[in-house]
Formats: C-alpha cells, sequence, structure tokens
C-alpha cells in the first residue's frame, strides 16, 4: 500500500535539509552560514480511519488534513445494549 491519502491523493513530497552555522546578525554575530545541503523527503500526516464510502464503511488511509476539514464521512456509532424497562 502506498504511503497516499485515499481521499485527495496528497504522497511524499521531497525538499532540502539546510544545515547551518554561526550566530544571527541581529543577534550580534556575523551571519548564520550553509555548511550543508541534503535531500529529504516529507510525509504526509495519515491515518487508519473506518469511513462510509458508497454507503459501505471500510478503512482507508487518510491525511489528517482531510480528517479536519471534513472530506471523510465518519460512520455512525451506535449506544450501547440497554435491558428495556418494564
Amino acid at each position: 500500500m502506498a504511503m497516499q491519502c485515499q481521499i485527495c491523493g496528497k504522497k511524499p513530497s521531497v525538499g532540502n535539509s539546510i544545515s547551518r552555522r554561526g550566530k544571527a546578525k541581529y543577534l550580534g554575530g556575523v551571519g548564520r552560514k550553509v555548511t550543508g545541503v541534503t535531500r529529504r523527503k516529507f510525509k504526509p500526516n495519515l491515518h487508519r480511519v473506518k469511513a462510509v464510502i458508497n454507503g459501505t464503511v471500510r478503512r482507508v488511509r487518510v491525511c489528517a488534513q482531510c480528517l479536519r476539514s471534513g472530506r471523510v464521512q465518519r460512520p455512525v456509532k451506535r449506544s450501547a445494549f440497554e435491558i428495556p424497562k418494564v
């Protein structure tokens, strides 16, 4: 299973990790120097949740952004069993 959101299709992207040393000028130093640039991955924040898809409840991998924005419809949880009062 790929590391990809099944709702919006968000997947890992690449960027750079920049290492610096020194003291910033506004703090009284001579400035920050770049000492190295390496590649890195930005991974999506995926969660395995139960969602209603086409009327059936399925377990899907969804990013946190889709969960917060309400793009995923969660199933209704039934209440606990109660003995009927006579």
